[in-house]
């Protein structure tokens, strides 16, 4: 069988998946990085080697659902990892990547790749976090999900830290992070 020229699957695109801790993203990145390996697509998927909370070498959701991944250190090691031929790159956790992950991301869907990112929107203490709003204002697609508050059962949007330091990068899951919806969020302090 031929292999189709990329802008026969639509051309370049960036999709952004973003919200609050536990709230899907990972999920929904795996999915559709799932799906375009099923139409027979060239993909590569990167996460920071800094979060090492699973297999360095997947992308593993909470229901145990996962996709081979390359971890890199940064953009810079990112970018010298691209195949020439990729058609869909995937990228997992993108709050923990600097600046000129937006810079990445662009040029490859100026050059035909559908890109699609996982990460936070918000640090814990609700400010924007890392790259993420760059690469939402340059994205064509956006979806933004969200978990459920773990106090009343609401809709959650925010990544209430309740253990650990002040820092704004803690990689941590259950032991130091909850969601919460705007009335059950608090402010942490750390000890």
């Amino acid at each position: 069988m031929e292999k189709r020229f990329r802008h026969e699957h639509g051309g370049g695109r960036i999709e952004v998946i973003t919200g609050g801790m536990f709230s899907g993203k990972s999920e929904e990145l795996v999915r559709r990085l799932r799906r375009a390996l099923i139409a027979r697509q060239t993909i590569q998927v990167f996460k920071p080697r800094l979060d090492n909370r699973h297999a360095p070498d997947r992308v593993v959701t909470r229901d145990r659902r996962e996709v081979e991944a390359t971890s890199v250190a940064n953009c810079a090691e990112l970018e010298q990892q691209l195949l020439d031929d990729v058609e869909v790159v995937g990228i997992d956790e993108a709050q923990f990547f600097d600046g000129s992950l937006a810079v990445i991301v662009t040029q490859l869907a100026d050059r035909g790749v559908r890109v699609v990112i996982a990460g936070l929107d918000q640090d814990y203490r609700r400010q924007p976090f890392g790259p993420m709003p760059q690469i939402m204002a340059l994205a064509e697609h956006v979806d933004k999900v969200h978990a459920v508050c773990v106090q009343c059962g609401a809709t959650a949007h925010y990544s209430q830290r309740f253990a650990g330091g002040g820092e704004q990068v803690q990689v941590g899951d259950g032991e130091s992070y909850e969601a919460r919806c705007r009335n059950c969020y608090e402010p942490y302090q750390p000890a």
